[in-house]
């Protein structure tokens, strides 16, 4: 079987690298151990896997979708299948909407995915809309060798699917230091443990909170730009700021930048990509 496979930078902007995917387009699904491989081949923290919604072997055979502009999805890091990817779920649209011109710009793009229904709206001045579910993080107790690994300390946990440490100030987030025999001494698999801080009286003026992102035992131990995390982080500090609308940086070596809404069980993340040649 051929296998074409396109690569894109999500959430990139003027000041922004963003987050480097793999998009696959399958025929058919191919046994997982094979997508895992991939995965693996291309060392990039995410490959998207996407078939169309055509009659076939479906790996979710419940869901009926339109086969005009639905797909199925299914993400893989070098080392597990995930439950659910922003950067690489903007990335597929971007494959679909813009390199393949599958469907017109302005359509919105439904994916089946192991999290429920996702879509992506493609505007015609090339910005891209994440559709993905709401999890509000709960407060919660970090494992005792993740809350020891981090120097400085957060000042309040939660957690949803991920642990989220919550900082007084950006620069604790920027020059955080993590013991990695410590932090690694715990799998929390699929999740990991995102850093966040209102950017209220900073010098960062063009967002309303920052994060980075870290999972232990992974091959690639902080993620560039994690929108899945955003599920969390756009209700948690929409509440806190009393807004629905905000803009998330991500304060990685590359960098990213989500413009964000929050809306009842649905949280509505956008960005910008570009193919990599």
């Amino acid at each position: 079987m051929e296998i074409n496979k396109y690569f894109v930078d999500a959430f990139t902007g003027p000041c922004a690298g963003g987050n480097r995917a793999c998009v696959i387009e399958l025929e058919d699904w191919l046994p997982a151990v094979q997508m895992q491989d991939l995965a693996r081949e291309t060392g990039l923290p995410e490959t998207a896997f996407f078939k169309s919604a055509h009659p076939g072997r479906n790996f979710f055979p419940d869901t009926e979708l339109n086969p005009d502009f639905s797909f199925e999805l299914r993400w893989f890091t070098p080392d597990i299948e995930m439950d659910l990817c922003g950067h690489a779920t903007l990335a597929t649209g971007y494959t679909i909407s813009t390199i393949l011109r599958y469907i017109p710009l302005g359509t919105p793009i439904v994916f089946n995915t192991n999290s429920g229904r996702v879509e992506v709206a493609v505007a015609e001045d090339g910005r891209l809309t994440l559709d993905f579910p709401s999890r509000m993080p709960v407060p919660a107790q970090l494992p005792e060798c993740i809350y020891g690994a981090l120097n400085p300390k957060p000042s309040q946990v939660y957690k949803a699917r991920d642990y989220v440490a919550v900082y007084d100030s950006i620069d604790s987030i920027r020059n955080i230091t993590i013991d990695s025999k410590l932090f690694n001494e715990i799998n929390i698999d699929p999740g990991g443990v995102v850093l966040t801080a209102s950017a209220a009286g900073s010098e960062l003026k063009d967002c309303d909170f920052v994060s980075r992102f870290f999972t232990p035992q992974a091959t690639i131990p902080e993620d560039p730009v994690t929108g899945s995390a955003h599920c969390s982080l756009v209700p948690f500090w929409a509440s806190r700021l009393g807004k629905e609308e905000l803009v998330g940086r991500q304060l990685s070596s590359s960098g990213g930048i989500l413009y964000c809404r929050n809306s009842a069980e649905r949280v509505f993340i956008s960005g910008y990509a570009k193919e990599v040649k």
